[in-house]
């Protein structure tokens, strides 16, 4: 079990978990119920009121794991050898399974191509996966194919040597043709399916930096290229949007904009186009750029025109 000490009173004990656990208030709840939540060392319940000074303990269950099946799926492989594969996902596919998406995945994909060979430090549901993408945003994605490379790769994300950078169409026009957004982020408060942006780091908000370049600029839509210098969940169109630039199409973050854009696209419009990394075994260094899909070039060429 975890504790923390309670610092603040008239909180409800879900609510105090879900906030300081990272996790939804309904499960929250359902482990107040199943009785993995205790106050002071007795169970409670989860309308029950917390006062300062309450120490909570929390058990979260392991997740059961389900046995992920190789499917001979499509697989666009940029660069492969003994050691690493380095894959353009396509839009609409999910990079692991999880709960309503536990066949179709990239995983699915990579137990079919690779057999055996792939990392286990991930575990059975994500096996070979260093780092990962949104469902709707297609790009580079880098796979271990054993547990040492994965531990060599994961330490340059870690230490922010391992380039990622993406191309985006944006909804308005940035002030400036470059600059940084350096806001940490982390759950929105009322969607747990979303993030947001704050002011100052705290529990469960994590720093964040993207680094930007205007590419081109069009009535009403920018061509941007960004650097990831952090890698946190949905980054890139969390940080656009809190500069009032979401990405083109995407329907979470961009909703109002998609609603009024009288413009027909694919989805959303960003792209992991290049990521550049020292080979976990050889020690090479490596860069992979990738190809803009169809439907993005085909969007730029319009605005182009316009």
């Amino acid at each position: 079990m975890e504790k923390i000490l309670c610092s603040e009173s008239s909180v409800r004990l879900d609510v105090f978990v879900s906030k300081n656990f990272d996790i939804t208030r309904s499960r929250a709840a359902q482990l107040c119920e199943e009785g993995q939540v205790k106050v002071n060392s007795v169970c409670g319940k989860k309308n029950l009121v917390l006062k300062s000074g309450d120490t909570v303990e929390v058990n979260i269950p392991a997740p059961v794991s389900i046995d992920t099946l190789p499917e001979n799926l499509p697989l666009k492989i940029i660069y492969e050898d003994n050691d690493i594969l380095v894959v353009d996902k396509p839009q609409g596919m999910v990079v692991h399974p999880a709960a309503g998406n536990y066949s179709g995945t990239l995983v699915n994909a990579l137990l079919h191509h690779c057999k055996d060979s792939l990392s286990g430090i991930n575990g059975k549901l994500r096996p070979g996966i260093v780092h990962r993408i949104d469902k709707n945003t297609a790009g580079l994605l880098i796979v271990a194919k054993n547990d040492v490379s994965h531990e060599a790769l994961a330490k340059q994300i870690k230490i922010h040597s391992f380039l990622r950078r993406y191309h985006a169409i944006i909804y308005g026009n940035l002030k400036n043709d470059q600059g940084t957004i350096d806001m940490p982020i982390g759950r929105h408060p009322a969607d747990r399916k979303k993030m947001s942006v704050y002011n100052t780091e705290k529990a469960g908000v994590r720093y964040a930096i993207t680094h930007y370049r205007v590419l081109e600029r069009f009535d009403g839509y920018s061509y941007v290229e960004l650097t990831l210098e952090t890698g946190r969940t949905h980054q890139i169109r969390v940080h656009m949007a809190y500069l009032g630039h979401p990405v083109v199409g995407d329907d979470v973050y961009a909703a109002s904009f998609v609603k009024k854009d009288s413009n027909k696209f694919p989805g959303q419009l960003l792209y992991a186009k290049q990521i550049g990394f020292t080979h976990p075994i050889s020690q090479e260094q490596l860069f992979f750029e990738g190809d803009l899909p169809d439907y993005f070039v085909s969007f730029l060429e319009k605005l182009r025109r316009m």
